[in-house]
């Protein structure tokens, strides 16, 4: 099965709309988003942008993770609240069924077997096709198994920050997707006269999109979800699907950090 093509959130309410049709015209077929982002925002946008859906179009989202203030986040597991946002997400998207629910994150405060378990009943119930995580370590990846299949775990994942390897290798070796987010960070790797930016010149493209092209590389699960706010860096993004690195380039990549 091909990998499909991946969207994360889009920021600007204009610009998101023209970003959402054409990101679809180009062949994505995922799209990723919250509850918390906007808050709420996101989701109606992609309904305002792309309803009717395709019916080749996933659309994932996440519930549990609260956002009360500027750079504020808290996370809530009680099983009422991933209830009514699970009925939110529904409504602002314009679905009967959610193609992948994910817990944005795991309440130390709550039960896992209960947050959990809220989820998987709203997917006897038809209201969610499958179950993902968000942040999450292995033991948690298979404390959650014990409870119920996992499609996906969305950590955070990328050139220069790699600490949920452990995770990805479970992920890979138990076939589960694993969706890094901020997948196009660089960071010094790509400043003047590095290896990344010698690499990216000599082949004629964006350090971001070899940061991309290396994900993808990476594992036959990787699914990345770069953020996109404007037509041209969506468009970079969706040509770095089409770049095959070398194994030199790949080995080269890897050894930076």
């Amino acid at each position: 099965m091909d990998r499909p093509r991946s969207l994360g959130r889009s920021r600007r309410s204009g610009g998101a709309l023209r970003v959402l049709r054409r990101a679809v015209e180009l062949g994505v077929t995922f799209i990723d988003t919250a509850d918390s982002y906007g808050p709420s925002v996101s989701e109606q946008l992609i309904k305002q942008a792309l309803h009717p859906y395709k019916e080749d179009l996933a659309i994932a989202t996440k519930a549990g993770l609260t956002r009360p203030g500027p750079d504020e986040w808290l996370p809530v597991g009680r099983p009422e609240y991933i209830r009514q946002q699970v009925e939110l997400s529904l409504r602002h998207l314009g679905l009967e069924r959610i193609d992948l629910m994910q817990l944005h994150r795991i309440d130390p405060k709550v039960p896992l077997e209960e947050q959990l378990g809220e989820l998987v009943l709203l997917k006897e119930e038809g209201k969610i096709r499958h179950i993902g995580l968000s942040e999450v370590t292995v033991d948690q990846l298979k404390a959650s198994e014990k409870i119920t299949p996992i499609a996906s775990v969305q950590n955070l994942y990328n050139l220069v920050k790699r600490d949920s390897e452990p995770v990805l290798e479970y992920a890979e070796a138990n076939g589960i997707a694993f969706i890094p987010w901020f997948p196009l960070a660089t960071g010094t790797l790509a400043r003047e006269g590095s290896p990344l930016d010698e690499m990216a010149i000599r082949l004629n493209m964006k350090p971001a999109q070899l940061a991309l092209a290396w994900l993808l590389k990476r594992s036959p699960v990787m699914l990345p979800i770069p953020g996109t706010s404007t037509l041209s860096h969506l468009e970079e993004n969706i040509a770095a699907a089409g770049i095959t690195l070398s194994e030199k380039d790949f080995n080269t990549l890897s050894q930076l950090k």
